[in-house]
């Protein structure tokens, strides 16, 4: 119950990414982008510092397997049959079939956001806490991708509304299908570990390793200072 409460906030973190590009607020989409990089740090760290070694611990060379595979997926179903993405607002006309695929690979990725958040708990308090804040940093841009994209192929921003809502539900759907699926629950861990990798390391960094100026550079590395900040603040509670 409790990775699914949490879930359930993480899921409203796209809704809220959509209803900001519907609204046009651009104030809120810079947040969203120094958001962006801030998450990717965090989720860089967590996937590095703790969730691949726990894995790896708990699975050996089989569990490396299974983040190779995670990793894999990702790449297969956002950059591969997916005809146009990337994370951040789109800005330029797409097909509708563009938007229908980006859709779909996203769902897949965050559905596993699901299955990470329910791993994590499964291990302990402190790494499924950890990784709710690496999901829900991405969340908020997330949503603006997809409610951007659809916008862009045409869809009326309540439709657009509608795809972040999707997402969400999907977050939902991945930490229930771990409590029921045996699989997920002995190898979602490591899945989930190579999954957070590829969306820190290879969506979200190239979205601003390119730009000029300190604003995101600063928030990235501050997201991997905040994940030790948070790791730490977790273990001094847990032994309080």
């Amino acid at each position: 119950m409790t990775a699914l409460l949490y879930a359930v906030v993480a899921a409203a973190g796209n809704i809220v990414g959509g209803l900001a590009v519907a609204r046009g607020a651009k104030a809120g989409l810079k947040f969203i982008e120094g958001m962006l990089a801030f998450g990717a740090g965090f989720m860089l760290s967590v996937a590095i510092m703790e969730v691949l070694p726990e894995a790896l611990a708990r699975g050996g060379n089989l569990a490396a397997g299974y983040a190779l595979a995670g990793y894999l997926l990702v790449h297969l179903t956002q950059h591969t049959a997916t005809q146009h993405f990337h994370f951040g607002e789109e800005t330029h006309s797409v097909s509708e079939i563009a938007g229908a695929s980006a859709l779909v690979g996203l769902l897949l990725h965050t559905f596993f956001d699901g299955v990470a958040i329910a791993s994590g708990f499964a291990v302990s308090r402190e790494l499924g806490i950890l990784l709710f804040l690496a999901v829900f940093l991405h969340k908020l841009p997330e949503g603006v991708t997809i409610s951007s994209l659809q916008i862009a192929g045409g869809k009326r921003p309540a439709q657009a509304v509608g795809s972040a809502a999707l997402l969400g539900a999907a977050t939902i759907v991945g930490v229930l299908v771990t409590d029921w699926v045996s699989f997920l629950s002995v190898h979602g861990l490591a899945l989930s570990g190579g999954v957070t990798l590829y969306v820190g390391a290879s969506n979200l960094v190239p979205e601003f390793q390119g730009k000029h100026g300190w604003y995101l550079q600063f928030a990235f590395f501050s997201g991997a200072a905040g994940f030790l900040l948070a790791r730490e603040l977790l273990r001094m509670a847990g032994a309080g």
